[in-house]
């Protein structure tokens, strides 16, 4: 988190890395932030005029009517300053971003972070690393503010965001900051796909609760998909590149073959190919369906030539 004025702070946006659909069963999930997006808060300016301004400002006061009704149900576990949210909308708040909407990289996170900073009375304080017992608390409180967006929400996006750090998720209760080890020297790199199309994430998670209805399904998932998944965070936390990449493998296999309507069929084969020749692996970020697709390749520059018109940006070395 860096400011540029007091008032106003930036928060980044933040990438889940591994954990998508599995952590809602309970896996291991592994966040980072990510610096390429950011926004703040900011008040309108009486010459300030633009569409994105007006948009932002609406969307604003629609959180500020969310934010009172849940706090007349007394459901909101922190002291929020809704008055002054309420006056700064009518004076023109927005946030200022360049995170895309849609993506899965955490635009309503970054949002909800600004306004948690800048508006709640008595701030879950840390010194340094936070504790366990304050990210539980942050969590909660993050998952009740964010529902306006989702429907419902984990409450993880805007902790990323807010902390601005990596945090291991072991369970809903188990959470935990930890360094993120330095791949330099090496030719291999996590990227983004971008795939030009935004999504919605609550109909896609439902989508996923429906089948996991079925308990072939969700054993399955139980038994495949989480341990891939935990699998890659313990390779990847210890630095073991050539097992992570036996364990993408399969969890790219997995999400092709089960979790297909997450993803868009134009990516589809592009998802096979790398399977096939092992060059690359593709996995969903986030929900799927569209925004960012996860890239990992062993030797990106090797790989260059696949993704030829294609948008691509390297989040991370590996």
């Amino acid at each position: 988190m860096i400011s540029t004025r007091n008032e106003s702070p930036v928060f980044y946006s933040k990438l889940l890395l591994f954990g998508e659909y599995s952590i809602i069963l309970d896996s291991m999930g592994l966040a980072l932030p990510y610096p390429l997006f950011e926004g703040r808060l900011l008040i309108k300016h009486i010459t300030d005029s633009s569409r994105q301004i007006g948009n932002s400002n609406r969307e604003l006061k629609t959180f500020c009517d969310y934010l009172k009704l849940k706090i007349q149900q007394n459901a909101l576990s922190t002291e929020f300053d809704i008055l002054s949210f309420e006056f700064d909308v009518a004076q023109g708040l927005y946030f200022q971003s360049n995170i895309p909407q849609g993506f899965g990289v955490g635009s309503s996170g970054a949002l909800t972070a600004s306004l948690y900073h800048r508006y709640v009375y008595n701030k879950v304080m840390h010194n340094g690393k936070p504790t366990t017992e304050e990210i539980v608390l942050l969590k909660k409180i993050f998952s009740q503010m964010e529902s306006h967006f989702h429907g419902s929400s984990s409450g993880m996006d805007p902790l990323i965001c807010y902390l601005n750090l990596p945090l291991l998720i072991r369970s809903k209760t188990q959470i935990e900051t930890l360094e993120v080890p330095q791949f330099t020297g090496r030719p291999g790199a996590i990227f983004l796909l971008n795939t030009g199309r935004p999504r919605k994430t609550e109909p896609l998670v439902n989508l996923f609760l429906e089948k996991c209805r079925n308990p072939d399904f969700k054993e399955l998932c139980q038994t495949e998909l989480m341990v891939h998944n935990d699998n890659c965070i313990n390779y990847f936390l210890a630095g073991q590149t050539e097992q992570l990449f036996h364990e993408l493998k399969l969890l790219s296999a997995f999400q092709l073959e089960h979790l297909e309507p997450m993803i868009p069929p134009l990516y589809r084969d592009l998802w096979k190919k790398g399977l096939d020749s092992q060059d690359f692996y593709l996995k969903l970020c986030g929900a799927g369906g569209g925004g960012f697709i996860l890239g990992f390749a062993p030797d990106f520059k090797a790989v260059r030539k696949a993704f030829e018109g294609y948008q691509l940006r390297i989040a991370f070395g590996l």
